[in-house]
């Protein structure tokens, strides 16, 4: 399974705002976007003043489109194939298209508490923790639907990551359209996210322009 693997702490630098892909580490003084905010590489500092100045339309559309692929950890190819999903539903693409990453497996996991981040989620799907609708999954990219169930293996609760789970989750705020029990280590999905649940710092209008060229 391909995957990004270089720092992620270079995504938010080059976005020129905090993501926050390492969860935890992202609200302390220990974030490299606190220590160097400003686009990586050796003239990181005046090319991005530059840049910011003269962005034309396609950069905009395409720093968008990055923007959203690196937040929810999607390949190129994979968001392309999300947003010709989005495109044959009813309603606003750009929208469909939230909805669509909103509702993969990790990213469910992660908002409602059970990962530090989408990374941390991912890997835990990866490695077999969690059940959906009764039924294992090591699928991360797995699409969900309201009414659809997420569990914690009963066989992993025993694994270490597990040991403070609930403790670590009542911490965080679990989504409005999810629902969760710490007590029984599950979830579930209520019913599609709005867009006012959605990040706001994502621009889904641009994305659609993109692609649309």
């Amino acid at each position: 399974m391909a995957r990004y693997t270089d720092s992620v702490c270079k995504i938010c630098r080059r976005e020129g705002e905090k993501l926050f892909l390492k969860g935890e580490r992202c609200y302390t003084p220990k974030c490299a976007f606190e220590k160097r905010p400003y686009a990586p590489g050796q003239h990181g500092r005046t090319s991005q003043a530059r840049r910011q100045g003269r962005m034309s339309d396609y950069s905009r559309q395409l720093r968008a489109k990055q923007k959203a692929r690196q937040v929810y950890g999607v390949l190129e190819k994979q968001f392309r194939r999300y947003f010709a999903v989005a495109i044959k539903k009813r309603g606003l693409t750009g929208l469909n298209l939230l909805q669509t990453l909103e509702l993969r497996l990790d990213n469910v996991i992660y908002r409602m508490g059970l990962a530090e981040n989408r990374a941390q989620a991912r890997q835990m799907v990866s490695h077999g923790h969690f059940v959906v609708n009764g039924r294992r999954t090591d699928i991360p990219s797995m699409l969900l639907e309201p009414g659809d169930v997420v569990t914690v293996r009963e066989q992993s609760r025993g694994n270490g990551l597990f040991n403070d789970l609930a403790e670590k989750a009542e911490k965080k705020n679990c989504a409005l359209w999810l629902e969760r029990d710490l007590k029984t280590f599950s979830g579930r999905v209520l019913r599609l996210p709005e867009r006012g649940e959605i990040d706001g710092n994502l621009d889904e209008q641009l994305i659609v322009e993109y692609y649309s060229r």
